[in-house]
C-alpha cells in the first residue's frame, strides 16, 4: 500500500476499459483515484453522459473499492463565445458531470483553463475574464451539487499555459472558492518553476498532479524529465499543503505493458518524498 494521500489517475491506464483500469490501480496498491472524463484523452466516462452512463460508471467505481478524489472533466472551451443553444448544452453537460462527481463520492470536479490554444479568441484580458466567469458559475453549480470546483489553472496546451496567465486567472477568481490543481509537468513544460508555483498559489492549491516533463514535453515518466519533485514537494509542505497527490502518468516513453511497473516505481519514489 502506498500513502493514502497518493493516488493514481485512471488516465494513467486510459488504454484499458474502466473496470480493468480500476483493477490495475487497486492491484498496484493505491487506495484512491482521479477519474478521467476527458473525451479523446481518456474515455473512461462516456462522451454522451446521461443518467444511465453515470450509474454505470458509479457502479464500476463502487465495485473497485477505490475512493475518488476528483473527476477530471471538460465542458468545452471556456473562453469561447456561445450562442443560447450552445450555452444550454454546456450547462446540461456540466450538470451531468457534477452528478457523476457526487455519485462516485469525489471531492471535486476539475475543469480546464480555456481552449486548447495559447492564442485568445478575442483579447487575453477578455478571454481570461470569460474563463473566470464560467468557472465561477460552475463553482456555484458544484456547491449546489454538494461538491467543489477545481481548475488546472496552468495547462501547457491551453489558454492559461504559463505562470503569468495562471496568475491572471487567479486574480479574476479571487474570492470565488475555485481551487487550483497544480501539475508539475505542465509547469515544467512551460518553463516555470514548481517551487515558485507552490509558493505563489499556496493558499489556493487543492490538489496536485504528478508527471515528469522537459521544456515543451509533458509526457514523461517520473525520473525521465527535469521536474524537481523533492524541492516542489518540500515547498508544498512549507506552504502548509495538506491535500492529496495523484500520479497522472499519461506518458509516451513506456509501452502499455510497461505502465504498471512504471507506475509502481513512480509511486515508490514519490512515497519516499512524502
Amino acid at each position: 500500500m502506498f500513502p493514502p494521500r497518493l493516488g493514481c489517475s485512471s488516465i494513467s491506464f486510459r488504454h484499458q476499459p474502466l473496470p480493468e483500469a480500476l483493477r490495475t490501480v487497486r492491484e498496484l496498491g493505491f487506495q484512491e483515484i482521479d477519474l478521467g472524463a476527458l473525451p479523446g484523452v481518456c474515455d473512461h466516462v462516456p462522451y454522451v453522459l446521461d443518467g444511465a452512463a453515470v450509474d454505470r460508471v458509479a457502479a464500476d467505481v463502487e465495485a473497485s473499492g477505490l475512493r475518488v478524489r476528483s473527476v477530471n472533466g471538460d465542458v468545452g472551451d471556456l473562453n469561447a463565445v456561445l450562442d443560447e443553444e450552445q450555452r444550454t448544452g454546456r450547462a446540461e453537460h456540466l450538470d451531468m458531470l457534477l452528478r457523476l462527481t457526487a455519485a462516485v463520492g469525489a471531492d471535486a470536479l476539475v475543469l480546464p483553463c480555456g481552449a486548447l490554444d495559447h492564442e485568445p479568441i478575442r483579447s487575453l484580458e477578455e478571454d481570461v475574464r470569460t474563463v473566470a466567469a464560467e468557472l465561477t458559475d460552475a463553482s456555484g453549480r458544484a456547491a449546489a451539487a454538494g461538491v467543489e470546483l477545481w481548475c488546472e489553472s496552468l495547462h501547457f496546451f491551453r489558454l492559461c499555459w504559463n505562470e503569468d496567465r495562471a496568475q491572471r486567472l487567479a486574480d479574476e477568481l479571487e474570492g470565488t472558492g475555485v481551487g487550483v490543481v497544480m501539475d508539475f509537468s505542465h509547469i515544467v513544460a512551460s518553463g516555470g518553476d514548481p517551487v515558485r508555483f507552490a509558493e505563489t498559489f499556496s493558499d489556493r492549491i487543492a490538489h496536485v498532479h504528478l508527471r515528469d516533463a522537459t521544456a515543451g514535453d509533458i509526457n514523461l515518466s517520473i525520473g525521465n524529465g527535469d521536474a524537481d519533485f523533492a524541492s516542489g514537494l518540500q515547498a508544498l509542505e512549507r506552504a502548509g499543503y495538506t491535500g492529496h497527490f495523484s500520479l497522472e502518468l499519461e506518458t509516451r516513453d513506456v509501452t502499455h505493458e510497461q505502465r504498471p511497473a512504471a507506475a509502481r516505481a513512480a509511486a515508490g519514489y514519490i512515497s519516499s518524498l512524502l
